[in-house]
């Protein structure tokens, strides 16, 4: 077993359960600009990517000055309601808590933008846990993220990136880092194994005795 450096947590799908938030900030973007409101499970399966690149899958459009018109405009809703609406899933706050007196540094890294990242880690109180939160500033994929934290030693190659959709496994297999994947978010056993992850856990204790210093 790896002597892990650092703990890097993806946020959506990994550490909270965004999806009433998304599916209510998608739609309030989509009906804005007259396109039609789309089921929830139509748009659950896109949490985890970075929100230009769902929105161009969804509408079909490739011009960015729309794309980035619908992405501010869920973005809108977003910042006054949508951070409000995540849910942390059962057993994060424990699994933190065991963790983080443990000697082992904990951070997110999150393709959400940087602000929106904080305003959901200090809603739910989960922001004192972490030693670094790496939001997204402006398009960059989370490929870039992690080298940018490699760059300025925030994290080194002994690091681990956690997440639950293949994105967050490539992004660290990208820079040399480890993976796992955890299989309460949103990607499923075929999509992140497909990645050959180090690990794949089922639940946050899981994850605790196994990554946990003792």
């Amino acid at each position: 077993m790896p002597n892990y450096s650092s703990l890097v947590f993806d946020l959506d799908g990994t550490l909270s359960d965004p999806a009433l938030g998304f599916v209510r900030c998608m739609n309030y973007a989509l009906t804005s600009f007259d396109y039609s409101p789309l089921p929830d499970a139509d748009l659950t399966q896109h949490i985890g990517p970075p929100l230009e690149a769902t929105i161009q899958k969804l509408t079909g459009s490739d011009d960015v000055a729309h794309v980035d018109a619908l992405a501010a405009t869920y973005r809108e809703r977003y910042a006054e309601l949508g951070y409000l609406e995540n849910e942390i899933y059962p057993g994060i706050n424990e699994m933190l808590s065991e963790l983080v007196v443990s000697d082992i540094r904990l951070g997110v890294c999150t393709s959400k933008l940087h602000p929106y990242a904080l305003k959901v880690l200090e809603a739910f109180e989960l922001v004192d846990f972490f030693d670094f939160v790496c939001g997204a500033r402006g398009k960059v994929s989370k490929a870039e993220q992690l080298k940018q934290l490699t760059e300025e030693k925030t994290i080194d190659s002994q690091a681990i990136m956690i997440g639950d959709r293949s994105v967050d496994l490539t992004a660290a297999h990208s820079n040399g880092l480890h993976s796992a994947g955890v299989l309460w978010g949103y990607g499923d056993f075929a999509e992140l194994s497909a990645e050959n992850p180090l690990h794949l856990f089922e639940n946050p204790a899981e994850l605790t005795v196994s990554l946990g210093k003792t």
